[in-house]
């Protein structure tokens, strides 16, 4: 492996976003740089309003770049593309169809040139991966939001991106839930040691999932803040986790900083 695929697997350079609008030029974000090693999970937190959803859907392919680039793998993105998988907070189900079709679609898509028991197979490996082996036959309009998110969720993992992209999937979910399906991803990364970047908004999240945590400043012309290092051991169990003498400490820090920039806008407003 090269020293660059190593250290900057992802590369983001000088990213900019910026919107017209009749007033002018509206700047969301700007001056954004980040590189994420290959197999890191790194979460993006910040206030409402900072960027974090815009750097994922240019990252994406599915938001234009105003400036800047983004890299992956060495090769600079132009569009959306199968390398990178998006699960959003509300997942793009097609309902009238059953868990595994709306699996199988994707897979179709990113491997056509296997054999039908080859894809199946993947399916079927996904799909018992987010614990709905039993479910696959039900069609999305007969699953819970969780159960719907599960299969967004195997849908991303089946197609083995390169990089794996989530816009707070799990922010409409119940505690349960969310604590479940917060287990489910950490293993699903911890076991195919997939690039992840992560936008959510709960800095408890954060810490359990993420290798990094990037706070972003507040918007409008937002940026990047600070790099907490997340050190903690993995694989991580949730109530040992809460027991590491750094987790507290970390927790702190982030919400320390996230209370800074509360602090700052309200001067600014």
């Amino acid at each position: 492996m090269s020293e660059y695929t190593n250290k900057k697997y992802v590369e983001m350079v000088n990213l900019a976003k910026v919107y017209p609008t009749q007033k002018g030029p509206f700047v969301v974000l700007e001056n954004f740089n980040l590189d994420i090693p290959k197999g890191e999970f790194y979460c993006l937190i910040g206030h409402s309003g900072c960027g974090k959803s815009t750097i994922l859907s240019m990252v994406a392919g599915l938001n234009s770049i105003t400036a800047g680039s983004v890299c992956l793998d060495g090769k600079e993105i132009d569009g959306a593309g199968p390398d990178r998988g998006v699960v959003f907070q509300s997942p793009s189900l097609l309902p009238w169809l059953t868990a595994y079709e709306n699996v199988m679609l994707g897979v179709k898509q990113v491997y056509p040139n296997q054999s039908k028991q080859t894809m199946h197979d993947i399916v079927c490996y996904y799909l018992a991966s987010v614990g709905l082996f039993k479910d696959k036959d039900k069609r999305v309009t007969d699953l819970s939001q969780g159960m719907r998110q599960r299969v967004g969720i195997a849908r991303a993992f089946a197609l083995k991106p390169k990089l794996m992209l989530l816009d707070e999937p799990l922010g409409m979910l119940d505690a349960l839930t969310k604590h479940e399906l917060q287990d489910l991803i950490a293993k699903l990364h911890d076991h195919h040691a997939m690039t992840t970047l992560m936008v959510t908004h709960d800095v408890d999240e954060a810490l359990y999932l993420s290798d990094k945590v990037v706070c972003m400043t507040n918007g409008p012309k937002a940026t990047l803040g600070k790099i907490l290092v997340n050190d903690m051991p993995r694989p991580r169990n949730r109530s040992e986790l809460v027991d590491h003498p750094k987790y507290y400490v970390y927790r702190e820090e982030l919400i320390t900083f996230l209370e800074d920039q509360d602090h700052k806008k309200k001067k600014v407003s």
